[in-house]
């Protein structure tokens, strides 16, 4: 039986994939694969890291094959799936698997498998990148600050400067117009896409910003990993004028417009030419609770950085680091069910600047 020690990363010569290749090889050389449906595309990553990274034609959308996973001990998703049968494949496998996806849905459906993953020794870990993910790990740190949790509220403002994938900012046009449920007073309500404004002070240097509830899969995930009566997520972007401007088109109802194929597309096409202001991007997580004798607590968490495709493939890389070495018991996890900020924050290290405060 062959060793299982190297590292595939679906769609590795991609935006966000690239970047976590490079930083694994680091560690694992000669282990780390690069692997999408386009062999060329694949062979051109590895030629332009000296063939450092390996090229691998891997297409999710037909079945495992096996005989070329037979040595992979990793697997690392950086593509959108429409189903679980992909993941389905790698459990019976017995590999380990990392998925940077950031749709609440499909992590539900993914979570469905976890028994076939305990029963294979295959251990999968979701919400990892910035929201979810290092937003995860703030809120999980806000509740080990308490007792009784009561509230967590979470803000992420990115940047108009920054450089954003296709599929990122297809899911955020989409995602204006989205209804989904959050947990409030520990029931589930249906909310609707960039309302409920909230203002939240994101720093000295910026300042205060409305943000809007925004459907981002952290606050499904931690209705369920943590304690919180009520948990929810806001969004908004460097540019006040522009996350103004969003906020009209939902009232106004022209928010449908853009569900339009061909007014999308070029929407898409706009902003991912155009890059407006700064890269940076801040992320407040406040919360509200109380200790042990019933006093009143307020935790308040802002971390910024630069960069949040970066700091996705850093969190990601950092996680499947921890995957490949110290594997938990086979299973579904979510990133703040086996890790925490303070190891992320020393894999990343000047990456991220945190505040915390707690009175």
């Amino acid at each position: 039986m062959q060793r299982k020690e190297d590292i595939v990363v679906v769609g590795g010569y991609g935006h966000v994939g690239r970047t976590i290749c490079e930083i694994l090889e680091k560690k694992y050389p000669g282990k780390v694969y690069a692997a999408g449906r386009s062999l060329v595309k694949a062979k051109q990553f590895s030629q332009a890291t000296d063939g450092k990274i390996k090229p691998m034609q891997l297409d999710i959308n037909k079945p495992l094959p096996t005989d070329k996973l037979e040595r992979v001990k990793l697997i690392i998703m950086c593509l959108d799936q429409t189903d679980t049968d992909f993941i389905r494949a790698v459990f019976r496998s017995g590999i380990h698997y990392v998925d940077v996806s950031a749709n609440g849905l499909f992590l539900n459906e993914i979570e469905k498998y976890k028994r076939e993953a305990e029963d294979n020794g295959s251990s999968a870990v979701l919400s990892v990148g910035l929201a979810p993910g290092i937003t995860n790990l703030l809120a999980l740190e806000a509740e080990r600050q308490m007792d009784q949790i009561e509230e967590i509220e979470i803000a992420i403002m990115l940047g108009l400067g920054d450089s954003h994938g296709k599929a990122a900012l297809e899911w955020t046009v989409d995602s204006l117009a989205a209804k989904f449920e959050v947990k409030q007073d520990n029931r589930q309500v249906e909310v609707e896409s960039f309302t409920d404004r909230r203002l939240y002070h994101f720093g000295d240097e910026m300042g205060n910003r409305y943000a809007y509830r925004f459907p981002f899969s952290d606050q499904q995930t931690l209705s369920r990993t943590l304690k919180s009566s009520s948990i929810s997520t806001r969004f908004c972007l460097d540019s006040a004028l522009v996350t103004k401007i969003l906020a009209i088109t939902k009232r106004t109802g022209a928010v449908r417009l853009l569900q339009i194929g061909w007014l999308k597309n070029s929407i898409v096409r706009v902003m991912g030419r155009l890059h407006l202001g700064d890269d940076g991007f801040a992320i407040k997580v406040e919360a509200h609770g109380r200790n042990s004798e019933g006093k009143i607590l307020h935790a308040d968490f802002l971390l910024q950085g630069k960069n949040q495709s970066i700091i996705t493939a850093k969190v990601t890389a950092a996680v499947a680091k921890h995957l490949y070495d110290s594997p938990p018991p086979g299973g579904v996890y979510h990133i703040e069910q086996m890790t925490d900020i303070a190891y992320i924050q020393k894999e990343l290290g000047s990456a991220i600047s945190l505040k915390t405060a707690v009175n």
